[in-house]
């Protein structure tokens, strides 16, 4: 099995990121585990956010917040209820929102600041308040200015404390004012109010006064153009003959006249005719039929009857006939008087005949003039027409042109009014604008807010106290649990070593004791070298027991005599580790050597066996026998083979792949049940990978929380067949109190309680 090489997770999210979804209580649990761990770094800085805080309220200058109200009343009733000229816009958001940009205004603020004297208050152009104030005043002594750098200072600061915002969806804007002093907060809120209404007053003023200027001009010059298009109008009916009598032309007119005369005249000539056409039925008949025309009810003969002189005829012819009947019936038919009678009514028929034909004769010449009458009125009627004609497309431009006239008349008629309206204005100026609710004097500072201050530190520092604690854990890069070394490295982790105290050196033997060990070849039994046997009812000596159990475990699968211990880098505490485990084996009972096969760095030898004069490399030479070169331990019958180094090696590699060495460890092999050689760290030298040919497993020992994550995995990586031998990780000098904070499950395997239950002694 190869090694993967990738980037290490950070060692606090290592629990958490074992699983792609996370509950609520394991991100608690992840929170839990880092309070732990960086317990004193979270209320280190916790502390000091809070302690910014109270420094902040203890030395920011305590502001007062005085607050007025202002109505933006698009209904309120007006003097004039005419539309104004410059249009009135109904008020929206966006118009309340520019209405709070004309209160944070410049003009505002200049008005403000000269009508309460402002440049004169230490408070705005003066020094700064409080104790950052005074200590930037110190160090940066502000120099005399000019009357104009006071006012933009006044105006700078006003601005600043000046706080205007519109409430909720009304059309209530609500202005506010910090200040040191709250009297004065007051007064500038309410002066504020007032001088925004003053602007907005002189504004409109001045708006109208701008809009009666042009409307003048405007005015004048409406009225040049509307005597043009009038005179022009005129003109053209000049030049056309158009004649306009009380809004209708004189053409127009003469036709409507022709037409009632024509009809008129129609009828004149039918009576005239049918007149006519009577009185010329009457003269056909013969005189002897005029009895019984004048007796006869037809109303042809009742209107020509109606003549004055044949009514006086018929009258005296009807006489006549009465008497002729009368005397004709007394006297006989042939008698004088009644053939005087008779003739007497012959000559008045004869008159009457001649009366009617007169007055045919007067109606024929009546209906000769209807006629010619009616001819007259037709031949101007059909005049009329053609002139009308001539009119009518005529009538096209000159509706153009009054159209045009009218235009401009009704334009200069409304600018006059307009202008009326605005010279009222002038006189009688308004606003929108009014305050509703004047400041009065606050009775409890504003700023700082207490109780927001000290919410906002300690929230604060809580997240840059995490935040800290997670850099922390991040930038650490070693391993802390030894799930996090299967997890990375995908080997076991045999055993966690806890970091031993300073009680754990014992102390060195005297001089004369030293001497005889020397003299005997026997290994040093001080320090954390003998801890194993020295403390036998350790955690300590326990996690090595967990060790040489593994190595017996691997021993019945596969044949495991000879075990490298090596490292990372140097300093991981590899030596201890081989130095420990060879002696709990050898106090076990077991048959055992410890060999330093550390040829650039003897540190195992110049620990056990410092006095040492041959070792390793002589026995390789053949110059001297294995035997002359084992040193012994009294207590556990461990031998120990020194590395004795007179000078620097450069091919150390080589002497480790020899034959020699081979031919040396085969030979040991037969005599001992354990062989332990303490081998140099992977990165620094190739040493180790030289040994693969005489080394049965390794034993591959990484410091707790310092060798980089990233490192171990590049080392094993660069040398796969150390890793394919690989029998476990030992994670060594653990801070077991500190490592409950980053496992659980290890913290619960390293509790003291549990171990004291078993006699453990730490």
């Amino acid at each position: 099995m190869m090694l993967q090489l990738r980037n290490a997770k950070p060692v606090a999210e290592f629990n958490a990121l074992r699983s792609t979804a996370m509950s609520p209580g394991e991100i608690l649990g992840v929170f839990a585990s880092l309070t732990r761990r960086r317990l004193a770094v979270i209320v280190l800085v916790f502390s000091l956010s809070v302690m910014c805080g109270a420094v902040y309220l203890y030395t920011a200058p305590a502001k007062f917040l005085a607050q007025a109200e202002l109505l933006i009343d698009t209904k309120k009733s007006q003097l004039f209820q005419q539309q104004s000229v410059i249009g009135d816009i109904a008020m929206d958001s966006a118009a309340v929102d520019s209405q709070i940009q004309v209160l944070k205004s410049e003009n505002i603020a200049t008005s403000v600041v000269k009508d309460l004297h402002l440049t004169s208050e230490p408070e705005f152009v003066g020094s700064k308040p409080g104790l950052v104030g005074t200590i930037l005043d110190y160090l940066l002594p502000s120099t005399p200015t000019s009357e104009f750098d006071l006012q933009q200072r006044a105006v700078d600061t006003f601005r600043k404390g000046l706080v205007a915002r519109r409430i909720g969806t009304s059309y209530v804007i609500e202005i506010g004012f910090l200040s040191l002093s709250p009297d004065r907060a007051a007064e500038i809120a309410n002066a504020t109010a007032d001088a925004y209404i003053v602007d907005q007053l002189e504004a409109k003023y001045q708006a109208t006064r701008r809009a009666s200027a042009w409307l003048q001009d405007r005015i004048q010059e409406l009225r040049q153009q509307a005597s043009t298009a009038e005179r022009a109008v005129l003109d053209f009916k000049k030049e056309n003959n158009i004649v306009d009598t009380g809004g209708r032309l004189i053409g127009e007119q003469q036709l409507a006249e022709l037409n009632s005369q024509i009809v008129l005249a129609r009828a004149a000539t039918a009576e005239a005719h049918a007149r006519l056409n009577r009185i010329s039925d009457i003269t056909k008949h013969d005189i002897t039929d005029i009895d019984n025309i004048l007796r006869s009810p037809d109303p042809a003969v009742a209107d020509a009857l109606r003549n004055e002189v044949i009514n006086k005829l018929r009258s005296e012819f009807l006489d006549l006939a009465n008497r002729e009947a009368v005397f004709s019936a007394r006297l006989g038919h042939d008698h004088l008087i009644v053939v005087n009678l008779r003739n007497q009514m012959f000559e008045i028929r004869r008159s009457i005949m001649d009366e009617l034909k007169r007055i045919q004769e007067t109606f024929k010449s009546d209906y000769e003039i209807a006629m010619a009458r009616e001819q007259s009125i037709q031949n101007s009627l059909a005049e009329a027409v053609s002139q009308n004609q001539t009119t009518n497309q005529a009538q096209i431009s000159l509706k153009d042109l009054d159209s045009k006239a009218q235009t401009f008349r009704a334009l200069h008629d409304n600018f006059v009014q307009r202008y009326m309206e605005s010279i009222q204005q002038q006189s009688f100026p308004f606003t929108e604008a009014r305050v509703i609710t004047h400041a009065t004097r606050p009775r409890i500072k504003s700023q700082p807010n207490t109780i927001l201050v000290m919410a906002l530190a300690s929230a604060s520092g809580l997240l840059l106290a995490f935040g800290v604690a997670m850099l922390i854990d991040i930038s650490e890069r070693g391993f802390r649990t030894p799930e996090q070394v299967e997890s990375e490295l995908k080997t076991i982790c045999l055993a966690v070593v806890p970091l031993l105290g300073a009680d754990a050196h014992a102390p060195k033997p005297a001089a004369a004791e030293r001497s005889d060990r020397v003299a005997a070849r026997h290994l040093d039994q001080s320090g954390v070298l003998f801890s194993v046997v020295g403390s036998p009812f350790s955690r300590f000596a326990e996690a090595f027991r967990t060790i040489k159990v593994s190595i017996d475990v691997f021993a019945l699968a596969k044949r495991n005599k000879i075990v490298g211990v090596t490292s990372t880098v140097p300093n991981e505490g590899k030596s201890t580790v081989a130095a420990n485990l060879a002696r709990l084996i050898a106090h076990a009972g077991g048959k055992a050597i410890l060999i330093d096969g550390d040829l650039r760095n003897p540190s195992l030898t110049r620990a056990l066996a410092p006095q040492a004069e041959i070792g390793l490399l002589e026995v390789l030479s053949g110059k001297k026998a294995l035997a002359d070169a084992i040193w012994s331990d009294t207590a556990t019958s461990l031998a120990f083979l020194p590395m004795v180094a007179k000078a620097r090696l450069s091919h150390s590699n080589e002497i480790l792949a020899s034959a020699a060495m081979k031919q040396m460890i085969d030979g040991i092999r037969e005599v001992y049940d354990y062989i332990l050689i303490d081998l140099p760290p992977l990165t620094p030298v190739v040493d180790v990978r030289a040994t693969t040919q005489i080394i049965d497993s390794y034993l591959f020992v990484v410091e707790w929380g310092r060798t980089d994550v990233e490192v171990v995995e590049r080392a094993l990586g660069s040398a796969p067949l150390v890793y394919e031998r690989l029998l476990g990780v030992v994670l060594n000098k653990a801070e077991l109190n500190r490592m409950r904070n980053y496992s659980g499950d290890a913290g619960y395997d390293y509790q003291s309680k549990y171990h004291e239950r078993y006699g453990f002694e730490d």
